[in-house]
């Protein structure tokens, strides 16, 4: 069987490699249409729109059609791994917008994916195939996701999103989504779903950990980085989910993501502003329209999102993709269309470019025929978005070099030891330190005897990979990463103490359930390996079935029986570190109280072990900062950052406030702000603002501190939220050495949205605090414009 398969790859790898030599390549130009002659199209000095105007004018309408629709991969709708002669009698015998996911590796069938160059060959030959065997040669636009890295076999496996947005490091996740980007292109692949842009307000959503958390600014400022580093690639970054998609009701996901109860000034500011800075500042060329409704009208279908706010204000050049399913949502879950056609004349004529579905893409490009053919479509509606779709592929180059130029290069561009040790330092600076309470950590290994590594997260792999990413990688596990640290003569000693969820999951995040025996003897199995050692890591938190996509909850506690596990080791009081290993915020009161040192790490990536070894032994110090706050209690929500005055509530029978405030985390030094100047000179001129300030480091541990500007606003027309992050810095700091910190705000950064639903800078005072995090204000001054 290898030597099939190794005899299949090289053949593949050659012919890819001799395509450019067998597609009419002519002198600087190729000869698409296979008329021998050099039109528009074909000619790389022509400007884009020339380009686009002149291919649009050559298609037949089955042609264009076939320019709106996805082909999912090998082992989804795909039946062939390479081209067949069936694929003329296909109907993308007249080309395809796009293949999603083919050959990744993602499903059982791994031939192709793996080594890289043999993928590169696989999605040449295919491409070979479009070129030369469909009329006009439009080629493919090969799409995949890509939020914690390539989603592909064996590709640089980076910490989620949501693990991502709390190193706050704005120059990390350009360098994430440059190795993302640059694997891309290395594998074939031209389009990557990434990132996403919701803003995360919920924690009950179970998509909150493919998130850059819950605050607009630091959502777009990361998602700016991140479509950049992709597009640098020339690599289309397709962002999404647009509009208003990460506030279902009740954190709701699945079947039930409808209407999110979101009033317009609101939406301005918090949900759409992070695609504005991806549209108009970052340049985008991709989004996904989401599965959501607002006010009733499913976003799909959405003139006023996909036309009058996406395009005509956002002044997005780029075309959209559904997410799966949601054009068929128009009318098997919203009810708003009747068929296929009147579904499409909907979606079309709002401002959606392509279908995708897990699905055959025929009858979807049948109906928009039987629309154009019965007069509900208008052929000028189809041209348009086309041409969007075609402008994209022009971007991209594709009509004047569609093929990976050496497929060779792809083993020592994918995964290489540059992007291995890139994912390994944003693992480490991804980890918050919640709780260190006397110093206990970091634990001095060399003086533990026995210890104790407690949990269903200890060993745990498959649970801890999440979405959207890298398939078939290997992870350092917890377990792994502690016991490799660890001196040789440390006696370990594990117990898992519970699975994640009881049999009884999700009925008992409401209802609690009697202990069974099994239950009750795999604590008690936990409770005395913890009380035969020095020092007991408690490693708990979530897998795929409590967290992710349709994975939403109704509590925030932690689930099945872990809360009665933290509390039995807790009742020892052992020195216990509590090690959060999940993708969205606990209400972890009784731990907080009860146990002396607490860790978040999210879900780190294929060196997590090796990362949370790091920081628990004091060869890393951890700098991380929540990119979501804390709440005590589930019922608190909705409450999230940044919030409006008096949103925490009041009286004596409301619990108020944070378990832990956005921003928040802890050292194991200490900093010290000083010498804060705000200086408006070149307001009027420039409309900037210059803020300074020192940081010092006043500790014994070298560390990393993450400064964040806040602004408040006096006196306004309307009520604004109470501080708004407006500016944050990561900044790096030997034992006794004080740096200077810049940041500039700009006008935009004091607007707001009036009364007349209009964005200005009201004249006034403000207030400039920087902080340690939101509620650690460690410096103030203030500023009239």
């Amino acid at each position: 069987m290898n030597r099939i398969l190794i005899a299949l790859t090289l053949s593949v790898t050659c012919l890819a490699n001799g395509v450019l030599a067998q597609s009419a390549k002519q002198n600087g130009w190729i000869d698409f249409n296979k008329n021998g002659r050099k039109d528009v199209y074909e000619d790389p000095t022509q400007a884009i729109d020339k380009r686009v105007s002149n291919l649009l004018s050559q298609m037949t309408m089955e042609e264009k059609t076939c320019q709106l629709a996805t082909l999912y991969g090998y082992g989804a709708v795909l039946k062939d791994r390479l081209p067949q002669p069936g694929w003329r009698d296909s109907v993308w015998k007249d080309g395809i917008a796009n293949i999603d996911e083919q050959l990744t590796g993602l499903r059982k069938d791994t031939m192709y994916a793996y080594p890289y160059s043999s993928h590169a060959g696989a999605i040449n030959s295919i491409q070979k195939w479009f070129v030369e065997q469909t009329r006009l040669g439009i080629p493919v636009d090969f799409t995949t996701e890509g939020i914690r890295g390539l989603n592909h076999m064996k590709a640089t496996y980076f910490p989620a999103q949501i693990a991502q947005a709390c190193t706050f490091n704005k120059e990390l996740v350009h360098r994430i989504a440059q190795v993302t980007g640059r694997e891309a292109k290395a594998l074939g692949y031209t389009n990557v779903y990434s990132p996403i842009l919701d803003v995360a307000s919920d924690p009950r959503w179970g998509r909150i950990e493919e998130t850059y958390g819950c605050d607009p600014f630091l959502v777009a400022e990361l998602g700016r980085q991140n479509i950049t580093g992709i597009q640098e690639n020339k690599i289309v970054s397709t962002v999404k989910h647009f509009a208003v998609y990460g506030i279902p009701v009740g954190g709701r996901d699945g079947g039930t993501r409808t209407d999110p109860h979101v009033a317009p000034r609101e939406m301005w500011e918090l949900y759409l502003e992070p695609f504005r800075v991806a549209f108009e500042e970052a340049g985008a060329m991709g989004t996904m329209a989401s599965y959501n409704d607002y006010d009733g009208v499913p976003i799909i279908g959405n003139y006023y999102f996909l036309t009058d706010i996406l395009r005509k204000q956002f002044k997005f050049k780029g075309y959209v993709v559904s997410d799966s399913h949601a054009f068929e949502d128009l009318w098997d879950k919203y009810h708003v269309a009747v068929d296929t056609a009147d579904a499409a004349k909907q979606a079309l004529s709002a401002g959606m470019n392509v279908r995708t579905d897990f699905a055959a893409p025929r009858p979807y490009i049948m109906g928009i025929r039987r629309g154009i053919k019965n007069g509900s479509i208008p052929m000028s509606v189809i041209d348009q978005r086309v041409s969007e779709v075609l402008r994209v592929k022009f971007w991209l180059g594709l009509f004047d070099n569609p093929y990976v130029k050496d497929t060779t290069l792809a083993d020592g561009l994918v995964h290489n030891q540059e992007a291995k040790d890139l994912a390994a330092l944003a693992a480490k600076q991804s980890v918050v330190l919640l709780k260190n309470e006397n110093n206990t950590l970091p634990l001095n290994k060399n003086s533990i005897k026995t210890i104790a590594l407690i949990g269903p997260n200890v060993k745990e792999e498959k649970s801890l990979l999440s979405r959207y990413g890298p398939v078939h990688t290997n992870v350092v596990t917890f377990y792994d990463g502690i016991t490799k640290a660890l001196p040789s003569g440390t006696k370990v000693l594990y117990a898992k103490g519970c699975t994640h969820t009881d049999k009884n999951f999700p009925e008992s995040d409401i209802e609690d359930f009697p202990l069974t025996a099994d239950e009750d003897a795999a604590l008690k199995e936990a409770v005395d390996a913890a009380s035969a050692a020095d020092v007991v890591l408690l490693a708990v938190g979530d897998n795929e079935n409590t967290i992710g996509e349709t994975h939403s909850r109704l509590s925030l506690k932690l689930p099945g029986r872990q809360e009665e596990l933290v509390k039995r080791i807790a009742a020892l009081g052992k020195p216990t570190v509590l090690v959060l290993i999940g993708g969205r915020p606990v209400t972890i009161n009784y731990a907080s109280k009860n146990l002396p040192a607490i860790i978040e790490t999210w879900y780190l990536g294929e060196t997590m072990g090796d990362a949370i070894a790091s920081v628990l032994f004091g060869e890393y110090n951890p700098g991380g900062k929540l990119c979501v706050p804390f709440p005590k209690h589930v019922g608190q929500i909705p409450l999230s950052f940044p919030m409006k005055p008096a949103a925490d509530g009041f009286g004596d029978a409301n619990v108020r406030g944070f378990l832990y405030p956005f921003g928040f985390g802890l050292s194991y030094t200490t900093f010290a702000y000083s010498d804060l100047k705000v200086n408006a000179d070149q307001y009027a001129s420039k409309g900037e603002v210059t803020v300074t300030f020192k940081i010092k480091n006043t500790g014994k541990y070298a560390g990393d501190e993450i400064a964040q500007l806040y602004l408040h606003d006096q006196l306004s027309s309307v009520a604004t939220y109470v501080r708004k992050l407006r500016g944050f810095e990561r900044v790096s700091l030997q034992p006794g050495e004080e740096k200077q910190v810049t940041m500039t705000l700009h006008s935009k950064d004091f607007s707001l949205i009036n009364r007349e639903m209009k964005r200005v800078v009201e004249p006034g005072w403000f207030d400039v605090l920087i902080g340690a995090s939101s509620e650690d204000v460690r410096l103030s001054g203030k500023i009239k414009l």
